[in-house]
């Protein structure tokens, strides 16, 4: 009778949930019980999995922040008890304090991977993937004998690589907080070197350009203060043996990244930041010298966005590119004033035509080049254009032939010869010859620049934004003319302070602008139509009520009245109501 009693009383047990306490039913108040037991006795040990099941992205954020707190308070104490490898089998294990032990590390790594689920989940709350990324951090630097706990990092870069949801914020957490040490940066790159090189992880390729940014910071950031911070370092290297490996390592694994199939999107984000975040802090630099030429010689916005990491190699670390000036050469289109990273190339552009050993025919195929640009840009990119130009003509004035000049000034300066060569006097009076039948020499789909034929021609293009409906325009053609008249009193322009120019920048300029004097329309009578007859020849202008007669076929003021102008051609007589 007994027996059946409690058999009764299990089922009945068994049977109802309420008696069970999961984390859905669980109070907060239950919660932090839990964790107070566990903290104080061992014999609450089986507490342990309840929290773990709490810690969770999609519990509410008190719970979670509760379960955390408890179990890191619970597990930093033991990290140097747990041993570093599970049992085989433990159930052939005879010793219950290894058996224990061996189930407490199994609990540890579970804690872990909730962690690191926790920071890099999307649904996680700012404070909570604060708190966990400090908990992991903690397990990073409390190893055995104060040495870095690599494999738990490791586990971390990998998730956030693996993640296919923004983790920015958590790349920003990282870097604010931990990127100042120098050994979080070591393993940061040996790490993502590991990554890179997994056959099994090429979706490393898909990494946010946020992502390629932060990973892309200064190795070398950190200062010497922060190179052993305690218990975060090993002591058995010199600070710049330190450096060395550092920098080698940073060099290894941005070659590792860059060997990826890349998306667009991506390698644009590389190429816009290598020559300030990776170049200067590799181990040698020139290595990247395939990379970026290869890039470069893709045309379009990628070769735009390469110039800047190319340049950094030709100037500071001697590569040769003796189709570089061809290449840039090919780049100005439109297109480029209308590309993202625009106001860096026309800056470097500016750059690479400052040295005094340009050929004078290169010189002056880049500015013929830009001067037909600017009849088919914004008044912002003409602005621009006419800034270079300006530059070009007072660093090489072995091409100021090409101002536009009257034909009887170029004549007269064929002829007279003066301090010009004979080579120079030949181009002149092609020049003039060409103006004279109205063809322009220049050939402006020709991508080489030495066979261009820019030295036969004019910057026409230039003249005619003298009476460009932009004032802005307008008064800064002036301005160059000026300004090349007068050499000893003006100087270079500065290209930078017309590269952010668009339509607004340019109205809000008119607008702030002063005018001292405002033009007014001054009429001796007052006008009764709004063009006079005389503006346009051929046409009337007059008000059809004025001469309207019976019988005369008016169609709503427009007279069908034919006349003949002084060549003999008809021309029909509009009538315009006013």
């Amino acid at each position: 009778m007994a027996s059946s009693i409690q058999e009764t009383k299990k089922k009945k047990r068994h049977q109802n949930p309420k008696k069970t306490k999961t984390s859905e039913t669980l109070t907060l108040k239950e919660v932090k019980t839990l964790g107070s037991q566990l903290l104080s006795s061992r014999a609450h040990i089986n507490n342990l999995p309840t929290l773990l099941s709490v810690l969770s992205p999609s519990s509410p954020l008190k719970f979670s922040l509760e379960a955390l707190i408890s179990l890191q308070s619970f597990f930093v104490p033991l990290v140097n008890e747990i041993p570093s490898k599970t049992l085989a089998d433990p159930s052939k294990e005879k010793d219950p304090e290894l058996v224990y032990k061996a189930w407490l590390r199994a609990r540890f790594d579970e804690f872990v991977n909730s962690l690191i689920e926790t920071a890099v989940d999307s649904r996680s709350e700012e404070a909570l993937k604060d708190v966990a990324l400090d908990a992991i951090m903690d397990f990073v630097k409390l190893g055995k004998d104060g040495k870095f706990q690599s494999a738990i990092y490791h586990r971390l870069l990998h998730s956030i690589v693996r993640n296919t949801s923004s983790v920015d914020s958590l790349i920003d957490l990282l870097a604010s907080k931990y990127f100042k040490y120098l050994d979080v940066r070591y393993f940061t790159y040996t790490s993502l070197y590991k990554v890179a090189n997994d056959s099994n992880s090429r979706h490393m390729a898909g990494i946010s350009p946020k992502e390629a940014e932060k990973a892309s910071s200064d190795p070398l950031s950190g200062n010497s203060k922060s190179q052993k911070p305690k218990g975060m370092h090993s002591e058995a290297s010199s600070v710049n043996r330190i450096l060395k490996k550092i920098k080698l390592k940073f060099t290894n694994a941005w070659l590792s990244f860059l060997r990826l199939p890349l998306p667009l999107d991506i390698y644009k984000e590389v190429l816009a930041t290598l020559h300030q975040n990776v170049l200067p802090y590799m181990a040698n630099p020139a290595i990247l010298c395939d990379f970026l030429t290869m890039s470069y010689d893709i045309g379009g916005v990628i070769s735009v966005m390469a110039l800047s990491g190319l340049f950094v190699l030709m100037t500071k670390h001697g590569l040769e590119y003796p189709k570089f000036y061809e290449k840039l050469y090919a780049l100005l289109t439109p297109a480029v004033f209308m590309a993202k990273h625009r106001a860096l190339f026309f800056q470097l552009l500016d750059t690479c035509l400052k040295s005094s050993h340009l050929p004078a025919y290169l010189a002056a195929a880049f500015a013929k080049r830009l001067s037909r640009m600017a009849l088919s840009v914004t008044p912002s990119g003409e602005r621009l254009i006419i800034a270079i130009i300006h530059n070009l003509l007072r660093r090489h004035p072995s091409i100021n032939f090409l101002v536009n000049k009257q034909d009887e000034e170029a004549d007269g300066e064929a002829s007279e010869g003066g301090d010009n060569s004979s080579q120079d006097a030949g181009i002149i009076r092609s020049v003039v010859q060409s103006k004279k039948h109205g063809i322009d020499p220049f050939k402006s789909e020709e991508s080489d620049p030495s066979k261009s034929d820019a030295m036969r021609s004019s910057l026409w293009e230039i003249d005619t934004l003298r009476h460009h409906y932009c004032p802005a325009v307008s008064r800064f053609v002036a301005s160059l003319e000026s300004d090349l008249t007068v050499r000893a009193k003006t100087s270079e322009v500065t290209v930078a302070d017309y590269c952010s120019g668009s339509y607004g920048t340019l109205f809000k300029q008119e607008v702030e602008r002063r005018v001292k004097q405002v033009p007014l329309a001054f009429y001796k009578a007052t006008p009764n139509t709004l063009f006079w007859g005389s503006e346009f020849p051929g046409w009337s202008f007059q008000d059809p009520r004025d001469n309207k007669q019976e019988g005369q076929d008016v169609d709503k003021g427009v007279s069908k009245t034919l006349g003949k102008d002084h060549t003999g051609s008809v021309k029909r007589q509009r009538v315009e109501c006013v």
